[in-house]
């Protein structure tokens, strides 16, 4: 994985073990890891914890973050509410890689019932240790900014 990044993470109860799993990754590569989440299967509401989430990246505590849901749908509806996040709801390594180098993707989101763990750890690696490619995008995601109803 690249170089330590402090990474903040958040789930709701249909996550929490592909969340404690990404996290001992993270941990073990030298992150340090702002853990927002829900840290058992008693019932929560995923939208508390994008606002956590987006609040640490917002206010400099974190670079990127990390939310889990079921689906991984809700949480990224709720993450892209605020305006300095660009989460990316992602399937597999190619859409990690993509949401970094084309959109400047700063919150990874999936979904604990539709990817498995190890799916979950390549995107994420590839995830944090992918630039993104301003020369290119840089004009795209500066729109992207200015969307409003």
């Amino acid at each position: 994985m690249a170089g330590p990044k402090t990474i903040a993470m958040g789930n709701d109860h249909v996550a929490y073990e592909l969340k404690f799993f990404l996290k001992g990754l993270l941990e073990s590569g030298g992150h340090k890891v702002l853990n927002f989440g829900c840290d058992s299967a008693d019932k929560v509401d995923y939208p508390d914890f994008a606002r956590s989430v987006a609040g640490a990246i917002g206010s400099g505590q974190a670079s990127m973050g990390v939310l889990i849901c079921g689906s991984g749908i809700g949480i990224s509806i709720a993450a892209n509410r605020f305006s300095h996040v660009r989460a990316a709801l992602v399937h597999d390594a190619l859409g990690a890689r993509l949401s970094r180098q084309h959109n400047d993707a700063n919150v990874l989101c999936f979904g604990a019932q539709v990817t498995g763990r190890w799916t979950a750890r390549d995107c994420l690696e590839t995830f944090i240790s992918t630039e993104f490619d301003k020369a290119i995008h840089r004009h795209r995601v500066e729109m992207l900014a200015t969307l409003r109803d």
